[in-house]
């Protein structure tokens, strides 16, 4: 039986007067549609300390605390000093609600920037995230968050495993309004975005951004008492609500709410570090496809690849510590036709355990599914011969990684010897065409490859489908 999807609201202000006759019930009420924790931004000395007493009396709410823009015409050297202070508090667990807003006059913009800077030297005193508030500002906002981190390169850095290649996660750009290059910007930096009612909203601008970035470095948010999504706006918004929010961000992204979900909620566990991820898994279901994490065995160590950090898969955990045997796949796969397709693919090359593939894509056929390989392509060498016409009425689709048509650049992506296995890599194809109904050559959409050209060897050269995967 599935279980129903969980979610975090990773900015709510429930300290705010709006909610002081009912907070008890309000939050029951989003526990009981799966929203499992909240994150609770102050805005001031007072309002933070209002966000820490809900964090006390309540074991899912969290606090973090700092100066909104807003509201810092009177703040000070004092008031800096106790907002440090008040970050000290065990479920305090980033800075923020900071940032510039240079839509109202109520404080001098160099006063904002002098405060916003200050408060994220805070944050990396204290090694805490921060929470970003930006409105006609997103430039300058971003400017002084690489600026600082290009000064203090450790921040945060422990939050990452040593090997990952993602950076260690610091902060969150929350409510955003910005374009597709400037959220690659932020993630490029170690950033998330957020995204409230507003998706929701008739014509939304986010619609086009979240179409372009993905959910995979995005979190949900109600921004509650405000931006309240369709089909309550001109009510109260409050935490209830965030199911709603995934369910569109789910729709605009061509994804499943349980996908959205998941990956949300890791996202804001690894950023406010609450939590612990889950335990590693031998399958795990996107959509309507079902993975097989077979082996996180690999020959190459690709430069894109996260096999040796943390491994994780829209908040699936895939750091499996041993491989499974066919028989437990075969049992966690169960009926293979309640999915569209069984997909070997994980972190490692499953052609390493190619004996293993083949007798588990066996029992899917004779069972009524559809199989697809997910491969660098090196299977045959790996086994020390043509593994192609093995594949023949056991695989239906195979993916081959293609990177690039430049041998040089393979090797130096994939790190490995670049003529030989791209060699390796394009014959594998040529066979694959043979005996698969299905072949498709895929590259990860990295600036440094060039797409033109790979689509071209694929269609003109090869003959098979094209396809361009996300690089994150």
């Amino acid at each position: 039986m599935k279980n129903s999807p969980t979610f975090i609201d990773s900015h709510a202000h429930l300290f705010y007067p709006d909610f002081k006759d009912d907070i008890d019930e309000v939050i029951q009420r989003a526990l009981d549609a799966g929203v499992k924790y909240f994150v609770v931004p102050g805005t001031n000395v007072e309002t933070s300390r209002q966000a820490i007493a809900l964090a006390e009396r309540y074991q899912s709410v969290y606090a973090c605390v700092g100066f909104h823009p807003l509201d810092m015409a009177d703040a000070d050297e004092a008031s800096l000093k106790e907002i440090e202070k008040l970050s000290e508090h065990k479920k305090v667990v980033a800075i923020g609600e900071i940032g510039l807003d240079y839509y109202y006059d109520t404080t001098p913009k160099d006063k904002q920037q002098k405060m916003y800077g200050a408060q994220i030297e805070i944050a990396i005193r204290r090694n805490l995230p921060i929470v970003v508030h930006t409105r006609d500002s997103m430039d300058d906002a971003v400017g002084v968050v690489e600026e600082l981190i290009a000064q203090n390169e450790y921040w945060r850095s422990q939050q990452a495993t040593s090997s990952s290649r993602f950076l260690a996660p610091k902060g969150v750009f929350h409510c955003y309004s910005g374009d597709t290059q400037t959220a690659w910007r932020l993630f490029k930096l170690g950033f998330l975005v957020s995204y409230p009612g507003i998706v929701t909203f008739k014509n939304s601008p986010a619609a086009e951004t979240l179409k372009s970035i993905g959910y995979d470095h995005v979190m949900l948010e109600t921004d509650s008492p405000y931006l309240t999504p369709a089909p309550h706006r001109g009510k109260r918004n409050e935490p209830v609500h965030i199911p709603e929010i995934g369910k569109r961000i789910a729709e605009i992204c061509g994804a499943t709410l349980e996908d959205v979900a998941r990956t949300t909620t890791y996202n804001a566990q690894r950023l406010f570090t609450i939590d612990t991820l889950g335990a590693p898994v031998f399958t795990y279901a996107l959509g309507r496809s079902l993975y097989i994490n077979l082996t996180i065995r690999c020959n190459a160590d690709c430069v894109f690849c996260d096999r040796k950090g943390e491994a994780v898969v829209k908040g699936h955990n895939l750091k499996i510590t041993r491989e499974p045997t066919v028989d437990e796949v075969i049992e966690e796969i169960n009926d293979p036709k309640l999915y569209d397709e069984i997909v070997f693919c994980g972190y490692g090359e499953p052609t390493i355990r190619f004996d293993a593939v083949k007798e588990i894509g066996a029992w899917v056929k004779a069972n009524g599914g559809k199989v697809r390989l997910n491969t660098d392509g090196h299977g045959s060498l790996i086994n020390k011969r043509n593994i192609a016409p093995e594949l023949h009425g056991i695989v239906d689709s195979v993916s081959i990684s293609l990177n690039s048509v430049d041998p040089q650049q393979y090797g130096e992506l994939m790190r490995i010897d670049g003529e030989k296995f791209h060699a390796a890599m394009v014959d594998f194809a040529r066979e694959a065409k043979k005996h698969v109904p299905e072949v498709v050559m895929s590259v990860v959409g990295m600036n440094e490859v060039d797409l033109e050209k790979t689509k071209k060897f694929t269609e003109d050269v090869l003959g098979v489908k094209y396809r361009v995967r996300p690089y994150f």
